[in-house]
């Protein structure tokens, strides 16, 4: 079969209870680009993802350039990972930030933590970008990922040092001396820091260490922004994928 062409529906678009027969409408850029770009012919199948799990196949009953009516044939839902990682990034004045997106999407990362360093260039958000979340949406849609990353913005470094709900806590620290961030310590959800591209100031690690973020390191060499955080979700992925 061949690979079919994958959408976007928002998850309060979705109808409650069972949904195998039941209609949808598709509107907005999702209905153009299934209409008018890839000009989709009625009676045709394709898939649709929410982003929290939910997926489905189903069949193109009308269509105009703004609107597509759909049927569900086929409609299920897929729990996120137990194991996973949370980055959390110090923030970036950095156009790398959308690559960060995309591929947070196509490694399963859990979530992406956006928080103020004493080195961040320019004002984290008060709330996560609609245009972030579109990012993660063409990159779901790209590589079939049915969970999309958690995003969330923080005003503060005493904000991230009280999170709480992970079970393991790590620093990817250029000066950590000993051991280096492995497979191993993906075993469960974990939240990892990487400062900004500046590196973290000698403060901010003393801080982390005090409330018990492990610090490791990523190598010898020292790992841009946007490298350090795709090497991080790489190891992540590698230890969910071989258990």
């Amino acid at each position: 079969m061949a690979r079919l062409n994958t959408f976007y529906l928002s998850p309060d678009s979705w109808p409650d209870g069972a949904l195998q027969g039941c209609e949808v409408v598709l509107r907005g850029p999702e209905a153009r680009h299934m209409m008018t770009v890839l000009r989709t012919p009625l009676g045709a199948s394709v898939r649709l993802i929410d982003g929290c799990g939910r997926s489905g196949l189903f069949t193109l009953r009308e269509g105009s350039k703004n609107k597509a009516l759909l049927l569900a044939d086929e409609v299920g839902r897929s729990e996120p990972p137990k194991s996973g990682v949370t980055l959390a990034l110090g923030w970036n004045k950095s156009k790398r930030r959308d690559w960060v997106l995309e591929k947070a999407v196509e490694f399963g990362a859990s979530g992406l933590i956006f928080w103020p360093a004493a080195r961040s260039v320019g004002k984290v958000p008060s709330e996560p970008k609609d245009s972030w979340y579109d990012k993660m949406v063409q990159a779901a849609k790209q590589c079939e990922a049915v969970h999309l990353p958690e995003l969330t913005t923080l005003s503060s470094l005493d904000a991230l040092l009280d999170l709480e709900g992970f079970d393991r806590r790590v620093l990817a620290w250029e000066n950590a001396e000993g051991a280096i961030l492995g497979p191993e310590h993906f075993d469960g959800s974990t939240l990892v820091v990487v400062g900004p591209e500046g590196g973290l100031s000698d403060q901010e690690a003393e801080r982390f260490m005090a409330t018990a973020f492990e610090p490791l390191s990523l190598g010898r060499s020292v790992l841009r922004w946007e490298t350090a955080a795709m090497h991080a979700m790489s190891l992540a992925h590698y230890a969910r994928e071989r258990t």
